[in-house]
């Protein structure tokens, strides 16, 4: 019976790569193995297969898997990778050194997400165990493709019986001489050298847009856009951004993405496209991961030119803030399907951050623990990490706002301790001067809401892309009595960013400003749009109530606040001890609502107030 779903084949090569003994390494010095091997995928592995156009599939404690576009360009990559260890081995002990087999083979392959299956598969792991060590060993379909186009040998070693595949293989051992595939370059010639290595933070490359309209004159719109993106990408401390200098050498060619992310050593590339006819003009872009080939993120914007400034600002403002987040969650989502063991400082550190947002908005004590514990890891690594620091405070703030904090002055307090630290480390980090705002906002001293402000604001000021900053900002207004501002300002970020992952917090925050400002109706709106997005976001609920409470709809009221008080138990013993309104009407009335919605004060106590 079929599944319904259509099956995705292509024609790839594949490579498969692991270490000759690897158990009897580690079994001499297991931690020497395990760092010379990181140190040999980054600086010999992994600079091959960039240079090569390859894409990893499968990475496992002793070896990888990864599929070409090219039997050429795979064949080419692997025969790189065998020379660099040949050469890195020179000096080392036969007993320690790492050796590596490799298998190729070029076959017909089922495409499941980023999942490869089929024969080509199978073939080029059995043809790995079976190659010499040091050595490659090539199936005869890849043979065909790639003779007489590299400089490379053959010997054919008949067809062999390979392990669960139902056919002989025929196959051919790849000899090479050192001359020609010598990976160190003369030291006289440092042009030559390698393309940089990828660095620990998300990388990428804004390649100048093309300017699509028959006016050249339009060559400085279009440069104005790319260059603006550069700029504005680069508040952005999470993210690696190749200079204007070095991406505007691409201007006026036809380039390959992949290409260009191997010679600027970055792992994304956004490209795009400028038309203008008449009055309006058509922008397109696209973001692409350039070590997989995938598609991340594509959008088209269709502008007035009234004011072509006013437009040139708006279209960045919009491509920065959709494609920041895509490439933040590309990498968390990446750091997930890798060992825990094989991640360092950095990665520990986002990962702690991703836990920490994942356990706000699903209302996740558990994991909020989990993250504290991951930033903690990553600071006995790295104490420096600006990241962890931050990913630290996060969670130590969601333990005051959802009451779940062992001790609420310990958490505080280490909670501000660490915002404070990766501010001293660095003062432009706008992440930390919003968790220091929102950590002030909770302080048992209330005078302290206008330095929380200051600390938003600042955090704005220096990133207003960024919607972590939009959202402390807001949220630290309602508070500080301001709700009319902070509504302008989250839908202002919602129609930059309509899209972005945190959309839940903005529908929280216009939910929460909206029952200050007396809109019950838009509020009830704005908390049930939030709700359908993230059910387990609990505060979302507590604000349902707030606004049906204005809206004199109590049994709506009591039935949302049960909801929260069953995902998040003791969120709203916590509100009810005490809003934390600058403004006295707003303390009262918040109180009162909740109170009421709790069924512990008189629906009647509330005409009053709305």
């Amino acid at each position: 019976m079929g599944t319904g779903k259509h099956i995705v084949r292509r024609l790839a090569a594949i490579m498969s790569i692991d270490v000759v003994g690897y158990a009897r390494l580690m079994g001499i010095d297991e931690s020497g193995t395990h760092f010379r091997l990181k140190e040999h995928r980054t600086e010999r592995i992994e600079p091959a297969v960039r240079r090569h156009g390859g894409r990893l599939i499968k990475l496992t404690g002793d070896g990888a898997m990864i599929e070409f576009a090219s039997a050429v360009e795979a064949l080419g990559a692997a025969i790189e990778v065998q020379q660099a260890m040949a050469d890195a081995n020179r000096d080392q002990p036969a007993d320690t050194a790492i050796v590596f087999r490799i298998g190729l083979d070029l076959g017909d392959l089922i495409v499941d997400d980023d999942e490869l299956y089929g024969d080509g598969v199978n073939i080029a792991v059995r043809l790995e165990g079976a190659a010499p060590p040091g050595g490659i060993l090539i199936s005869g379909s890849l043979h065909d493709a790639v003779a007489g186009r590299l400089k490379a040998g053959f010997e054919d070693v008949g067809s062999l019986e390979l392990k669960n595949i139902g056919r002989p293989v025929r196959a051919w051992r790849v000899t090479w001489s050192a001359a020609d595939w010598s990976t160190e370059p003369p030291t006289s010639l440092p042009g030559l050298a390698a393309p940089p290595a990828l660095p620990d933070k998300p990388s990428i490359a804004v390649l100048p847009f093309t300017n699509m309209s028959d006016d050249p004159e339009q060559e400085y719109f279009t440069d104005g856009i790319s260059e603006d993106i550069i700029t504005e990408l680069s508040r952005f401390h999470e993210l690696f951004v190749i200079a204007r200098n070095s991406t505007f050498t691409y201007k006026g060619r036809a380039v390959d993405v992949r290409v260009v992310a191997s010679e600027l050593g970055v792992r994304y590339v956004l490209e795009g496209s400028i038309r203008k006819a008449a009055n309006r003009v058509r922008v397109t872009g696209q973001l692409i991961d350039a070590l997989s080939g995938n598609h991340i993120w594509a959008e088209r914007y269709d502008r007035v030119l009234e004011d072509i400034f006013a437009v040139q600002e708006e279209l960045t403002q919009s491509i920065v803030r959709a494609i920041a987040p895509q490439i933040l969650d590309a990498e968390v989502e990446k750091m997930h399907r890798r060992r825990p063991e094989d991640l360092n400082a950095y990665e520990i550190a986002v990962r702690a951050n991703a836990r920490a947002a994942e356990a706000w908005l699903k209302s996740d004590a558990g994991l909020r623990d989990v993250a504290i514990d991951d930033a903690i890891a990553a600071l006995a690594i790295d104490p420096r990490s600006t990241t962890a620091l931050t990913a630290l405070a996060f969670a130590q703030w969601q333990h005051l706002a959802f009451a779940t904090a062992a001790d609420r002055s310990r958490a505080w307090h280490e909670g501000v301790t660490a915002a404070d630290r990766a501010i001293e480390i660095d003062r432009s980090l706008c992440f930390a001067h919003s968790m220091k705002g929102l950590l002030l906002a909770f302080s048992a001293d209330r005078d302290r809401i206008d330095e929380a402000l200051d600390c938003a604001r600042l955090s704005y000021d220096l990133n207003p892309h960024s919607m972590a900053a939009v959202t402390a900002l807001s949220f630290i207004e309602i508070l500080w009595g301001d709700p009319e501002s902070a509504i302008e300002h989250l839908l202002e970020s919602l129609r930059l960013s309509p899209r972005d992952p945190q959309r839940p917090i903005v529908l929280l925050n216009l939910a929460m400003a909206s029952g200050c400002a007396g809109r019950y109706a838009d509020g009830v709106g704005y908390a049930t749009q939030g709700i359908r997005e993230a059910p387990s976001f609990a505060p979302l609920y507590a604000h349902l109530a707030v606004n049906h409470v204005g809206l004199g709809q109590i049994a709506k009221a009591r039935a949302a606040l049960a909801e929260s008080t069953r995902i998040a138990p003791g969120q709203v013993e916590r509100s009810l001890a005490g809003f934390m309104f600058r403004k006295p009407e707003h303390q009262r009335r918040g109180t009162t609502f909740l109170r009421i919605a709790a069924g512990l004060e008189d629906p009647a106590a509330a005409e009053a107030l709305r």
